[in-house]
């Protein structure tokens, strides 16, 4: 059942990130920005995006996924623009809805780049749409989480099974962002993360997996979701094929390429184990279809597609959900 409202635009909120070196400190502070993190933490972040010259591929692929996604849109349907508006860096949410606001949007769709509940990947985006909401007419409301829906899904087993046509018999591994433990257990993110995994697996006849995290940050007292992926190979050790395949994530962005095609790659090397990397689903065309059939959802009543034990998430998030302890 479609909401019954009549929505004008579509918005793409996302988290940002730099595209020059002299940007990535003001990047990460506006990141780290009331958060227990120490100066050194910083600092080991941004020599990784030095070691791309500062230049993060996230907004190069928030370009390409909003392409495809026009052109998605401009064939079957609904002709909506499109906007973008990050958390972190430019183009900032605020600027982009004074921009909305200017082009007499006055209600819109948001698509969060984020398939999974918790609280910086869901309600933390809520309220940076809130805040850049304040003393606005335009309303937006966010599409659901979708770690479930049959087009991230199998988006996510065609990339997994390109990583095993190159190592067939190897252990897979799933990774996702490491979060405070006070947030997981606030939140659906672990069980999300689970179903997600096993419905990929199963898709594969994968019946072994595993489900480790990567990129924490934070205070080092904070206890965080854990085994960390480079614990975990370590504990594998030599002789051993693996296929990583980053379902936390949707762009082969900073913490990909660093922290999975870098480091990762760097502990396999040493310990003699074979390994490939899945792609994300990036602008894979079931994906792309995918939001088009979250936005019919609302605004035309289409279904409401789901795989696995769970069904599909609520649109109206509770007042309690994901908080932020």
């Amino acid at each position: 059942m479609s909401d019954g409202l009549v929505y004008d635009a579509l918005l793409l909120v996302s988290f940002g990130g730099p595209e020059r070196r002299e940007d990535v400190i003001p990047f990460l502070e506006n990141v780290l920005r009331g958060r227990n993190v120490p100066p050194e933490r910083m600092r080991a972040v941004a020599e990784h995006y030095y070691h791309f010259d500062g230049k993060t591929p996230i907004n190069d692929q928030n370009r390409a996924l909003i392409a495809a996604l026009e052109r998605e849109l401009a064939e079957r349907g609904p002709r909506l623009p499109i906007y973008w508006g990050n958390r972190n860096w430019h183009p900032l949410l605020p600027d982009t809805v004074q921009q909305m606001k200017a082009d007499g949007i006055t209600r819109a769709l948001a698509f969060v780049t984020s398939a999974f509940s918790s609280y910086s990947g869901c309600r933390q985006y809520r309220e940076n749409i809130e805040q850049a909401l304040i003393a606005s007419s335009l309303t937006v409301n966010k599409l659901r989480v979708f770690y479930n829906h049959p087009g991230f899904v199998e988006a996510m087993v065609d990339r997994t099974r390109e990583a095993l046509d190159k190592l067939p018999e190897a252990h897979l591994i799933f990774t996702a962002h490491s979060i405070p433990i006070s947030f997981a257990n606030t939140s659906g993110y672990v069980a999300q993360l689970q179903e997600a995994c096993r419905l990929v697996a199963g898709e594969l006849s994968c019946p072994s997996w595993r489900l480790v995290y990567q990129s924490r940050s934070g205070s080092p007292m904070q206890p965080w979701l854990e085994p960390d992926i480079g614990d975990y190979l370590k504990e594998i050790g030599p002789g051993a094929d693996v296929v990583i395949v980053p379902i936390g994530f949707l762009s082969d962005h900073m913490e990909v390429i660093y922290d999975l095609d870098t480091e990762a790659r760097q502990i396999c090397d040493r310990l003699g184990i074979r390994m490939a990397r899945a792609a994300t689903v990036g602008i894979h065309p079931k994906f792309v279809s995918m939001i088009r059939d979250l936005i019919l959802e609302r605004t035309e009543g289409a279904p409401r597609l789901a795989l696995g034990d769970h069904g599909p998430s609520h649109d109206e998030c509770p007042a309690d959900c994901c908080p932020r302890s």
